[in-house]
């Protein structure tokens, strides 16, 4: 093992490197009651959501681990789920076992753009200020779901949007596990979204929104999953939603990726030559989940948690991988886990995201009108998708106009230009 890893020569042991592969696992181990009940909303059952969730988190550890030799936390990402459920399925029109053939599509797409220099290419000629206002916009998209899950905001047939009840007990419930969440997070507590989701669903209980007495105790069915697992339909490959879709979740793939990673492998890691390695290892995961009845990967910031612990190798990655997959034999606990506890680690991990907004130049319009229409769309039209067409649309307009065409690349001009196209077919369809 200390040979397969090159442990001596990243200067740590096997002591420290499952020590971290344990701190990275409780600081992301919420992703699989999180991202089950975000998967719930586009169709798949909660229980084949969870095995999915598990076992794209435990392959994608490995790919991590034995490709790139980083202690990389790989798992269906934040945000990225948040496009593939309320955006291709819910807006798109697409069906589940359709939005994961879009999904195994764009990791294909990702592997091309990986395996070469497009993801330089690609990287370079998108703005600055429009990739991080993806980051934003989404933010603002996942804290707004988190936010009508825990029934603070409702619909409303006049204003679209209104403050919800704040005496029923879903709203409570809610209110009591933000407060509980927040004050883990501030105080820094290892694993504090995990705690606070078991907190959450203990105060559910007490408010009579949990109910034990439903509580499934068998052992893990594969039932639902066996629906669910090789299902990625391709019979809407031809169509302009199915392109669509797979060209988004190769977009925010691509920067959501590229982003995290130097952020962790050139800068907490010092391992600048691992980078690409890595940035490989999420896209072949990408095609793995797409077949595993999940959506797309990132490489989450929670990496960092196993960085600080001491973790330098893929052993840390290993580690984290088996223990995703023992938490199988907690399903029936994870099953019981209610919106109310969910909904406080959507709203956080949005405002989380928020914080991207002051890497953008507001001082030239130009930059800053693009940005904010991706920010202010993304959540007000429900669809991540339009709402990064809105600002990649306006972005070249605002340059011509003000005589700074020169500033515009091939690829923003093509990108553009797809979206334009596809409000116009929408438009005459």
């Amino acid at each position: 093992m200390k040979g397969v890893f090159k442990l001596k020569q990243h200067e740590t042991t096997i002591k420290k490197e499952v020590l971290a592969g344990f701190t990275s696992f409780f600081s992301i181990v919420y992703i699989i009651a999180v991202n089950g009940n975000i998967l719930k909303d586009a169709g798949i059952p909660l229980e084949a959501g969870i095995i999915a969730t598990v076992l794209s988190s435990l392959i994608g550890c490995l790919l991590a681990a034995f490709i790139a030799n980083a202690p990389l936390i790989i798992v269906p990402g934040m945000g990225i789920n948040a496009l593939f459920t309320y955006t291709i399925v819910g807006s798109l029109g697409l069906n589940y076992m359709e939005a994961l053939g879009a999904v195994v599509l764009s990791g294909i797409l990702f592997v091309i753009v990986a395996f070469t220099k497009l993801s330089t290419i690609i990287s370079k000629a998108i703005p600055h200020s429009l990739k991080e206002s993806i980051t934003v916009g989404i933010g603002l998209f996942i804290a707004f779901i988190g936010l009508q899950k825990s029934g603070i905001i409702v619909g409303n047939s006049t204003s679209f949007v209104a403050l919800g009840d704040l005496s029923t007990p879903i709203v409570l419930a809610s209110i009591i596990n933000l407060i509980l969440t927040l004050f883990l997070f501030l105080k820094k507590v290892p694993g504090n979204f995990l705690i606070s989701i078991i907190l959450g669903t203990i105060v559910s209980y007490f408010f009579g929104i949990v109910h034990l007495s439903a509580m499934d105790t068998s052992f893990i069915s594969f039932e639902d999953y066996k629906n669910v697992f090789l299902s990625a339909d391709f019979g809407k490959l031809a169509t302009l939603p199915f392109w669509t879709a797979a060209f988004s979740l190769v977009l925010v793939l691509v920067f959501e990726n590229i982003g995290i990673l130097h952020s962790q492998v050139n800068g907490m890691l010092q391992q600048p030559e691992k980078n690409e390695k890595a940035l490989k290892a999420v896209s072949i995961s990408t095609v793995v989940c797409g077949f595993l009845g999940t959506s797309p990967p990132v490489s989450t910031v929670e990496t960092a948690a196993g960085i600080t612990a001491g973790g330098r190798t893929g052993l840390t990655s290993v580690v984290t991988g088996l223990l995703f997959l023992s938490s199988l034999f907690f399903m029936p606990f994870i099953k019981l886990v209610p919106d109310t506890a969910i909904a406080p680690i959507l709203i956080i991990i949005g405002g989380l995201m928020l914080t991207n907004v002051v890497n953008i130049d507001f001082t030239d319009f130009t930059e800053a009108f693009p940005a904010f229409l991706v920010i202010i769309m993304i959540p007000l039209t429900y669809s991540i998708v339009d709402g990064i067409a809105f600002g990649f649309i306006a972005y070249p307009l605002l340059k011509i106009f003000t005589n700074k065409q020169k500033q515009l690349s091939l690829s923003i001009i093509i990108i553009s230009i797809l979206f334009l196209t596809n409000f116009l077919l929408h438009a005459v369809g």
